[in-house]
């Protein structure tokens, strides 16, 4: 990996799990209650804060399941358009941001209003302002929403944008790789990013998991047993690559000294989210493991 994209992939960890402790903070499930949605799990709050940006024509299940892709089907047609029902996007929109800046004035305390929150959301909005969102609609729909005048707001903003950015671009990786959504994730699963088990959110039941991995398999890309071979292997780790590259033109930028400072700048706010105890300590996206 080279430099670039190794600076690119720490961003990446830097701020995932600040753009997705909202999913999991009890603050972002009483404001979803506040809207009528239930929260005894978290997935209708979940849909809604995530395809919100795209609006109701544009949330309908089939553009969903295109831009959440690993989803099954069955799990966003469980939910899409029905969280519509219960919110518009735009109520729902403003309560993300309510949830947002109760989470991060919880999560982070005084650091909430720092300067060096202010300094690092600044550096982000550059990078995020940078990023070209032709053809990725998850970050296009939220790049078009207005910037929060908040530092912290604006922070969560930038990683949300550039979150989707990534991730509409990891979609893209995985389509020249030849992986439908469930092929993806057994894929996955074999090169070690997360147990099968982790994956069983995304709602393929144990016939389609199954069957996907009979079809990798003949590939050559499986083994027996369900872990990669080495062809697998180094397949997964091309989308990887690729999926860095993707990623990399926004954080361009920044010099040098800025991504150091910035990497400064949020490292302690990746200590409280990562130190809440809110995230999962095992995800589907194999950070750390890949």
């Amino acid at each position: 990996m080279s430099d670039e994209l190794g600076r690119v992939r720490q961003m990446w960890h830097l701020l995932e799990p600040l753009h997705a402790v909202l999913y999991y903070a009890p603050e972002a499930f009483e404001e979803a209650s506040a809207l009528g949605y239930a929260v005894d799990e978290r997935w209708p709050s979940y849909f809604a804060w995530r395809a919100a940006p795209l609006g109701e024509a544009g949330a309908g299940a089939d553009r969903v399941t295109a831009t959440f892709y690993s989803f099954s089907p069955r799990t966003v047609d469980a939910y899409v358009p029905a969280v519509w029902s219960v919110a518009s996007p735009d109520a729902v929109l403003a309560a993300r941001s309510r949830a947002v800046d109760r989470m991060y004035r919880t999560l982070l305390g005084e650091a909430a209003v720092a300067p060096d929150t202010a300094e690092a959301a600044a550096l982000l909005r550059r990078v995020a302002e940078a990023a070209d969102t032709a053809g990725r609609p998850l970050a296009a729909a939220n790049a078009a929403l207005p910037w929060p005048d908040e530092p912290h707001l604006a922070l969560w903003h930038a990683a949300t944008v550039l979150r989707e950015h990534r991730g509409d671009g990891h979609l893209a990786a995985l389509a020249g790789a030849e992986l439908d959504p469930v092929e993806a994730l057994v894929s996955f699963a074999a090169v070690g990013a997360a147990r099968p088990e982790v994956f069983a959110s995304r709602g393929w039941s144990g016939e389609e998991w199954s069957q996907a991995g009979e079809r990798l398999l003949k590939r050559g890309l499986l083994t027996e047993d369900g872990t990669a071979t080495e062809a697998g292997a180094a397949l997964r780790a091309e989308v990887e690559r690729r999926t860095d590259e993707a990623a990399a033109a926004p954080w361009r930028v920044l010099g040098d000294e800025e991504r150091e400072r910035l990497v400064e700048l949020l490292g302690p706010l990746w200590v409280a989210a990562i130190g809440s105890g809110l995230l999962p300590s095992e995800t589907t996206l194999g950070i750390g493991k890949v």
